[in-house]
């Protein structure tokens, strides 16, 4: 009797059920379906671990670019202490060379006053003495 059925399209599966596919096409069918899910639930799974993939690679460039900023900014700083140490250390220097100029010339000033010095007791002497 399957035979007869099996000339006009239908088929009596393992149930004794009367179907329209051929049982080894339902079976296929049937595992394909599964393999289909099974497949849908690795792409979810998949997207969803790119998702935090990209989340922690977003979270991890946005704390390098704080980062950036902030060593910019010390940089920056750092630069700024340099030049104004090099304009304390031109100030420091020509006040050295302003008290170098000053100290030669009380030298000149003073060894000058003490030749008049002399002289003034060589007079005194001199004068005492007749």
């Amino acid at each position: 009797m399957a035979d007869s059925l099996t000339k006009y399209g239908l088929y009596i599966d393992d149930l004794s059920k009367i179907c329209i596919l051929e049982p080894e096409v339902a079976n296929q069918t049937n595992k394909l379906k599964e393999e289909c899910q099974n497949f849908v639930t690795r792409i979810v799974e998949f997207q969803k671990n790119c998702n935090k993939f990209i989340d922690l690679t977003d979270n991890w460039a946005n704390e390098v670019e704080k980062e950036k900023m902030r060593t910019i900014g010390a940089r920056n700083l750092l630069r700024s202490v340099e030049k104004q140490r090099d304009a304390q250390k031109q100030q420091i220097q020509a006040l050295i060379m302003e008290k170098s100029m000053e100290l030669e010339r009380l030298r000149i000033q003073y060894d000058s006053l003490k030749k008049i010095e002399m002289e003034q007791i060589e007079t005194i002497e001199h004068l005492t003495v007749n």
